[in-house]
């Protein structure tokens, strides 16, 4: 049971971020309201509203489907008009800014919401068209349902109104680095409050028994509560041997088990390990310095040449790496004061590594880039760091940076600005 349960959370999790989720569930809420407002006809709700409030009820037939059919255009209009305006937002994104954007921009669930809202008031004004005889009496009209389509017009004209101002706001680069900025915080502040009260006395694994994926994926994510109950089942150590977000490759070592398993527990522990094609931020905090770092590279690319947008990237960038290092490079996981489960992470060294050499490559002949990531350095020094050697690691990291824009750079103003950063570092770069 609960295997089958994981596989349904596992499934519901892949299409929960797919552009057709909600406007499908919602448009089928709409289909089933339908019905309702067809059996509250039957009890009488016409004939209520008829004798309260006659000016609402439309009181011929051909009427009701002429306004029926012009509501069913109309929306049919406005759903492809914003279906193409999510398609320009999307391809904006990618042009300017980095393809890795779309997951997230897909899984807007708010573009989502006001797509199921149009197609829930479609379907719901055909079959209410479909249940009316233009040739009844006035009674067995159901004028009830006929209101309340005019009704659910009205709410889609707001949400029209509405999603024109969140797509305007979504395609400007401040509000999606600041969406990247808050998925990745949320997900680091909850790995660290999982740490306060860890225990890291695990044992080393190299002896362990070790099982291999049985297809090529992502890792995405990881079931950890039932994780650690086959643990507890099994009195076993697990150790997560693949790093999240790295593409796994079939019959690659993805864990290793202290004590033997069958092939049953297998495919059960298996089945919590969370495979997908994409990635999304908020399973994943490595991939926000990704996206950040390749909107950097972007933005200083030749064809779009904007400093302004890499400046503000490097301003969060620098919050989430600062934020960063008050992790641990190891993760365990503890139950009941035993240490049951380790997980691999990327650790800080290489991701500092590789968001800089990213920004070396294609910055370092700007000084106000250099200006900025100098500051970013003097900033994380003065930071909480939770591993000792963390300021040793920004310390070389802040020399090979300097080193590089030296050799960028040929002007002798910008030459003593990026010797007088590297002193205030207490930096030595006269072998460079």
């Amino acid at each position: 049971m609960k295997k089958l349960f994981t596989r349904l959370l596992s499934f519901f999790n892949s299409i929960k971020s797919r552009i057709a989720f909600y406007p499908t569930v919602i448009g089928l809420l709409g289909f089933i309201f339908t019905f309702i407002t067809l059996f509250l006809e039957e009890q009488g709700a016409s004939e209520v509203l008829r004798s309260n409030f006659p000016s609402l009820i439309v009181n011929s037939g051909d009427t009701a489907l002429s306004v029926l059919g012009a509501i069913i255009t109309g929306l049919i209009s406005m759903m492809v008009f914003s279906f193409s305006m999510v398609m320009v937002l999307l391809n904006q994104a990618t042009n300017n800014y980095s393809p890795r954007l779309l997951p997230g921009l897909i899984s807007d669930r708010k573009h989502q919401t006001v797509l199921g809202i149009y197609l829930a008031t479609i379907l719901y004004c055909t079959f209410i068209m479909v249940a009316i005889d233009p040739d009844a009496a006035q009674k067995n009209l159901p004028g009830f349902s006929v209101f309340l389509g005019i009704l659910f017009t009205v709410i889609c004209m707001g949400a029209f109104i509405y999603f024109i101002h969140t797509i305007s706001q979504s395609i400007q680069i401040n509000n999606i680095l600041q969406y990247i900025h808050r998925q990745s915080k949320n997900r680091l502040t909850k790995l660290l409050d999982s740490e306060r009260n860890q225990n890291d006395d695990f044992p080393d694994s190299k002896n362990w028994y070790v099982y291999h994926a049985k297809e090529s994926a992502y890792f995405q994510n990881l079931s950890v509560a039932n994780m650690l109950d086959l643990c507890e089942e099994l009195d076993t150590k697990f150790h997560i041997l693949p790093v999240k977000g790295i593409f796994i490759l079939k019959d690659t070592p993805v864990f290793r088990s202290e004590k033997k398993l069958d092939n049953d527990k297998i495919d059960e522990v298996l089945a919590n390990f969370n495979f997908a094609r994409k990635e999304l931020v908020a399973d994943n905090y490595v991939l926000a310095f990704k996206q950040i770092t390749e909107i950097i590279a972007k933005a200083m690319s030749p064809g779009i040449n904007d400093p302004g947008t890499a400046v503000n990237a490097i301003d969060y960038l620098t919050e989430l790496l600062a934020l960063r290092m008050q992790k641990k490079d190891s993760s365990i996981v503890n139950r009941n004061d035993k240490c049951l489960l380790r997980l691999n992470t990327v650790n800080f060294k290489d991701l500092l590594y590789n968001v800089l050499v990213t920004i070396r490559t294609y910055c370092s002949h700007d000084i106000i880039i250099i200006q900025k990531i100098a500051v970013m350095f003097e900033y994380m020094l003065q930071q909480e760091q939770k591993e000792h050697y963390y300021k040793e690691l920004i310390i070389s990291e802040a020399k090979f940076f300097f080193a590089s824009a030296l050799e960028a750079t040929s002007s002798k103003n910008d030459i003593e600005i990026i010797k007088k950063h590297a002193e205030m570092l207490k930096i030595d770069l006269k072998n460079n």
